[in-house]
């Protein structure tokens, strides 16, 4: 069941198809994801791409969303679109006995969009009352004014949703350009698996791909956070404080030390129960019910970011703590049990991390769209595996610069 990257010409345009056969399940399941597609090219109205995707959940123009549901439906076929930060995915998933059908549906989709004034207001009217209802999530709220810190005056630091007022005035003439400009051939990425032949369906996929326009490439901008950390603070009706933390995290996403920073930022705060923060936040204060960090590496951006909620009069304290910890875990680094117990847990759980067909998949694609030949993660878990103490700490004190420190913090 090992993946392979397959390749097929479209009009003199290489497209990789990432393919695994899987003969367990009579199912297949397939993946257009179109690169540098997501919020980060919402550069002059915010939610322009999430808006379009739900567009692409709106059926074809020709039957309407409900028509096109049933199609869909009465042969257990599943089409859906949606939006990362830098990715656009369609994805379509049935039976084997109905993967030809949902082809055929999947091609009348990419031709003939559901492109009416009805349309677009109905997903309109349905974000701007989904973002009325998040301005009282104050984790939504607080993690959003974050990333407006961090990355000030960038796209990035704009909520990818939008506003209520930036997706007002997104037009349907906006969401066809974007469609037109953005799902393209050269952009083009496929995933496909299950139980199928890779020869037969390729034959099928070019014939599917030849619909679409062919474009240019456009490589992924890379933004960095901001020089000298900020700290906003946003009064709420709250019963609790929302601390939202994050600094740079000098890292590019092709690093061969990436399972380096996987394992420290696992025990400073990404392993629960055990972790740095959670230990001296929660166990020995009692200041939160968890606390929580992270490293986000892409190829648009690099940094650290964290989370925690705490009683309003143990605001000044919680901050203070999440400072300390990350000062004392810098400067005198992890302990070698500290060490021994994440390599316990990561090779551990990997079983759990590769049970399904979809994991699988997503996980060669994002060793591929990352710049790796398929098989690095299983090549990082072997470097985690005999990873010595002094090596990780030496690493550890090289990343300083997760002491500067942005909050972006909701209270009373």
């Amino acid at each position: 069941m090992a993946a392979t990257i397959e390749h097929i010409d479209v009009n003199g345009i290489r497209v990789p198809i990432i393919f695994e056969n899987d003969k367990r399940l009579p199912l297949v399941n397939m993946q257009f994801a179109f690169t540098n597609s997501g919020s980060i090219t919402d550069i002059k109205k915010a939610g322009l791409a999430k808006l379009s995707a739900k567009l692409m959940n709106q059926g074809t123009k020709k039957l309407g969303s409900s028509a096109f549901a049933e199609a869909l439906e009465s042969k257990a076929i599943h089409i859906a679109s949606s939006t990362g930060v830098e990715t656009f995915v369609m994805e379509v998933g049935s039976l084997k006995e109905e993967f030809n059908e949902a082809l055929k549906q999947f091609k009348s989709l990419l031709k003939d969009p559901n492109y009416t004034e009805k349309t677009v207001k109905k997903i309109k009217t349905m974000t701007i009352g989904s973002l009325s209802a998040k301005e009282n999530d104050f984790d939504y709220v607080a993690g959003n004014e974050l990333k407006s810190i961090l990355f000030k005056n960038t796209v990035l630091g704009q909520a990818s949703a939008g506003t209520k007022e930036s997706v007002a005035s997104i037009t349907l003439q906006n969401i066809k350009d974007f469609i037109k400009s953005h799902l393209t051939i050269s952009n083009l990425i496929i995933v496909i698996g299950g139980d199928i032949d890779i020869q037969t369906v390729k034959k099928k996929i070019v014939k599917l791909i030849k619909v679409l326009p062919q474009g240019s490439v456009n490589g992924v901008q890379h933004f960095n956070t901001i020089d000298i950390p900020e700290e906003k603070v946003i009064k709420k009706e709250t019963q609790q404080a929302y601390v939202y933390f994050g600094s740079p995290y000098i890292m590019t996403v092709d690093s061969e030390d990436y399972y380096k920073a996987r394992v420290a930022t696992f025990i400073l705060g990404t392993g629960g129960f055990g972790s740095r923060l959670m230990e001296e936040i929660r166990v020995k204060r009692g200041l939160a019910y968890s606390a929580y960090a992270r490293v986000n590496i892409s190829n648009s951006s690099s940094y650290m970011s964290g989370y925690l909620q705490t009683k309003l009069e143990s605001l000044d304290e919680a901050k203070q703590t999440v400072k300390e910890v990350i000062e004392k875990f810098i400067k005198d680094g992890v302990t070698q049990e500290e060490l021994d117990q994440t390599k316990k847990f990561i090779l551990g759980s990997e079983p759990l991390r590769v049970e399904t067909l979809s994991q699988r998949l997503n996980r060669k694609f994002m060793e591929h769209y990352k710049g790796f030949t398929i098989g690095q993660t299983e090549h990082e878990l072997q470097m985690i595996k005999k990873l010595k103490l002094d090596d990780l700490n030496q690493f550890i004190k090289t990343h300083k610069e997760i002491l500067d420190l942005s909050f972006a913090i909701v209270t009373k």
